[in-house]
C-alpha cells in the first residue's frame, strides 16, 4: 500500500471518529437538558405531583339554583350544615351553610374506606398492633389477630371500629403517616379542597381535621363507586367466623335509619362532642338516588327523616311510610 492511500485512510476514519464523538457528546447533552412540561391542571389534580389522581373526570354537583316549592316549607334543622342532592337528576334539593368547614367525627372513616379499597386487596390480611388499639369505639380487635381487609372494612364501617381504622393506615406501605397523606391526596383529587384529615379514625385531639358537607357529598358518592363499600354500608349485621388468626367478631351496623327508612342504603354515622352529630344517609327509592348530609347535629335522625321526606314530597314523590 502507498503512503498517499495509508495517509488518505488515516485522514478518513480520524474525520469520522471526529463526527462519532461530536454525536455522542450533543446526544448526551441533549437529555441533559431539563424538559419543561407545563399542565394546564393544577399539582393536586396531575399524577406526578399527587399519586392518588387515578380518574380523569372529577365529579361536582352543579350550581343550580335550589328546587323549592311554594306549598312545601323546609326543615328547620338544629344541624350546623346540611345538603341533600339527588344524583340521579343532578339537582340539590336542600342546604344549609354547605361550605362552612367543621369537624365531622367517624365519617372520616368513609375515605379511610377508599384508601383501604384503592391501595390494598379485599383477601389482602393485616395484622393487628397493639398501638392500633385506640379509642373508644372498637371492634374488638386484639394484639397479634390477622384478618383480612374486607373483614376490617366491615369492622371500620358498622360499628366504626377505630381499631379498624388504624390497622388499615398502620399496614400501608408508607405507614400510618403515608395512608393519612394519601387520605388528604385523595380529597384534593376529587376537589374536596375544604377538607383535612389529621388520624384515620375522626378521633379528637390531634390537629385540624374537617370537612364540608359539600365535600362529604362528593367523597361519599366516590366511595360508593366501590361494588365492596356499597356492599359493607348497607349490610345491617355480619359475623366474621372465627379462623386460625383470629376470634370470632359479631358486628352490627351502627347507620341510622337503614332498618327503618324503606330504601336507606348506608352509609356512615358520626359523633364527638366536637362534632357533635353527624351523618351520611343514601336513599334509593322509586328511581331516585338521593345523598343527605348532616353535621352538628342535636337530633341527626329525626332530622334526617324530615330531609328525606321533604326532598321525595319536592319531586312529587310520596315517602314511604317508616318509624
Amino acid at each position: 500500500m502507498s503512503k498517499q492511500k495509508l495517509l488518505n485512510r488515516i485522514y478518513i476514519f480520524v474525520v469520522l471518529f471526529a463526527f462519532g464523538f461530536i454525536y455522542l457528546i450533543s446526544e448526551q447533552n441533549f437529555f441533559k437538558q431539563k424538559i419543561v412540561l407545563f399542565s394546564p391542571l393544577p399539582d393536586f389534580l396531575t399524577y406526578f405531583k399527587n399519586n392518588q389522581v387515578t380518574t380523569l373526570s372529577i365529579w361536582m354537583p352543579t350550581k343550580s339554583a335550589i328546587i323549592k316549592r311554594q306549598d312545601l316549607e323546609q326543615p328547620e334543622i338544629s344541624a350546623k350544615s346540611s345538603i341533600v342532592y339527588d344524583l340521579t337528576n343532578n339537582k340539590t334539593l336542600f342546604e344549609k351553610n354547605p361550605h362552612q368547614k367543621l369537624p365531622m367525627a367517624s365519617l372520616t372513616k368513609i375515605m379511610t374506606a377508599i384508601i383501604a379499597v384503592e391501595n390494598y386487596k379485599a383477601d389482602d390480611r393485616l395484622k393487628v398492633r397493639k398501638e392500633d388499639l385506640v379509642g373508644e369505639n372498637s371492634m374488638g380487635l386484639s394484639s397479634g389477630e390477622v384478618l383480612t381487609v374486607e373483614e376490617l372494612i366491615y369492622g371500620l364501617i358498622l360499628v366504626s371500629g377505630n381499631d379498624a381504622a388504624e390497622v388499615l393506615a398502620s399496614n400501608y406501605s408508607g405507614g400510618r403517616l403515608g395512608f393519612i397523606k394519601a387520605m388528604n391526596n385523595k380529597a384534593k383529587s376529587l376537589a374536596a379542597l375544604d377538607t383535612n384529615f389529621t388520624n384515620p379514625t375522626g378521633l379528637e385531639g390531634d390537629g385540624n381535621q374537617y370537612s364540608t358537607t359539600f365535600d362529604l357529598l362528593v367523597i361519599t358518592k366516590y366511595a360508593m363507586g366501590f361494588p365492596i363499600f356499597r356492599k359493607v354500608v348497607s349490610t345491617v349485621n355480619y359475623t366474621i367466623p372465627w379462623s386460625n388468626s383470629h376470634k370470632e367478631f359479631y358486628v352490627e351496623n351502627e347507620t341510622n335509619l337503614l332498618t327503618s327508612f324503606p330504601g336507606v342504603k348506608g352509609v356512615k354515622t358520626g359523633y364527638t362532642d366536637e362534632a357533635r352529630l353527624c351523618l351520611v344517609t343514601y336513599l334509593d327509592y322509586e328511581g331516585h338516588e338521593i345523598i343527605g348530609i348532616i353535621l352538628g347535629s342535636e337530633r341527626r335522625r329525626e332530622e334526617m327523616k324530615e330531609l328525606l321526606d321533604y326532598s321525595l314530597n319536592l319531586q312529587g314523590i310520596t315517602p314511604p311510610p317508616h318509624e
